[in-house]
This record gives C-alpha cells, structure tokens and sequence, in this order.
C-alpha cells in the first residue's frame, strides 16, 4: 500500500517505514474468521421476562383487586405517597362512580319518571369535574400526567360514598331533625376527608406558588358531591 511506503523520521534522523514490519504479518488458512459478535447489554431478571399473557384470567383480576384495594386503603390513610401515581388505574373511580349513580338515583325509584338523568347527572359531575380540575393543574404547571389525576381525584371520592351509604342508612332509622344534623356531621367529615386525601397525593405535583389556585377547584369539586349527598332525600 501507499500508506506503507510512506517514511518518517526517527530521532536519529534515519528515516523508517510508516508500517513497518506490518507486511510480514499473515493470517494462517487453519484459523476461522467466521463467527458472530455480540455485544451484551445488560443482564435481564426474570421478572422482566415475565408475561401476564400466559397467566390465567383469575390471577390477573385477583392482582388488579388487589391493587384497587390497597389503593383504597392509601385514600382511608392519606399520606404524601406515590402510590397512586405510579401504578395508576381507573377501574376504582368507575366502581365508586357507578355506586354513587345507584344510589342517589333512589328519589325516582317508585315513580314512573325516567331515572336515566339523574344517573347520568352523577356521572357527568364526576367526570367532567375531575377532567377540568386536571386541565387546571396542566395548566398551572403540574408535572403529573392527566389520567394519574383522573385516578388520584376518583379514588378520593371513596369517603364521599361512605358519607352517601351511612346517610342512606340513618334516612332508613330516622328522617327528622336529629338525622339530618348526624347527616350534616357525616357529610362535613368525608367532604373533609376527600379534599385532604386528594391534596395530599397531589400537592407535591403543583409548583409552591400556584397551589391555591389547584386546591380551590378540587375544594368545589367534593363540595357539589357532598352537596347532592346532603340533599338527597328518597
């Protein structure tokens, strides 16, 4: 080659080959060139290997209850975690939805008047109130993606739905003025307890300076459920 001829020169000043000695330097026909190179990339666990497609379909509903349960529990106990961000789902705000609906649709139960409105009234306050709560968070400047809000804001309504079963119950025993005050009590507690648990979750996701302007809206949202749930009346 050219390159080869090339000379340079030593500190001696005599001058050498750019490659010297590379000419002598063959490769015997006995040795194989072939073969594959790999390079590797990182050991995998086996749990990264793991496919819920070849699990039977009990196991996988028996995981998610199991998920929607402790995510329940994390709500009854609100504590600044990351629960229900990380592993978010919407499987246990559409459960208290639709027991919600059922509930407060009871005022038209015996009459002959459609009770489609008023089960579709919950479901329009519940999902239109968290979708515009979440696009005011967006719009603030939180770093929690839309559904992780959807999630986190329909879950907290779990205390709302306990305040709506336990009034059920005392309009069953009494419907005076002592029922509606242990009511009014139950209701103010749960409506408390929901803002508190949603904040909570969401707080550390609203930039410090912005964070009334997202708790207003949330504070509004569980106010009109505990309304309906205080005005109820079968």
């Amino acid at each position: 080659m050219a390159a080869a001829e090339e000379a340079v020169s030593a500190a001696d000043g005599t001058t050498k080959p750019l490659f010297a000695g590379l000419a002598d330097v063959s490769i015997s026909e006995d040795i194989p060139v072939e073969g594959e190179i790999t390079v590797p990339v990182g050991s995998h666990s086996p749990e990264e290997d793991y496919s819920t497609l070849d699990e039977p379909v009990k196991d996988t509903i028996m995981r998610d209850l199991k998920a929607v349960g402790k995510k329940f529990v994390h709500v009854m106990y609100p504590k600044k975690s990351s629960a229900l961000l990380r592993d978010w789902d919407l499987w246990g705000p559409l459960i208290l939805c639709v027991l919600l609906a059922l509930m407060l649709q009871g005022r038209a139960a015996d009459s002959t008047e459609d009770r489609g409105p008023q089960f579709a009234e919950v479901f329009v306050i519940v999902w239109f109130g968290a979708v515009v709560i979440t696009l005011n968070s967006k719009l603030l400047g939180g770093t929690i993606s839309f559904f992780q809000s959807l999630c986190v804001l329909g879950y907290c309504i779990l205390p709302l739905t306990v305040a709506l079963l336990v009034c059920r119950l005392v309009l069953l025993v009494k419907a005076n003025t002592a029922g509606f005050v242990v009511r009014l009590l139950v209701v103010m507690a749960m409506f408390g307890w929901s803002t508190l648990a949603s904040t909570a979750f969401l707080a550390d996701s609203q930039p410090p300076n912005r964070k009334a302007l997202v708790v207003y809206p949330i504070f509004l949202f569980y106010f009109v459920i505990s309304w309906m749930i205080l005005t109820f009346a079968p």
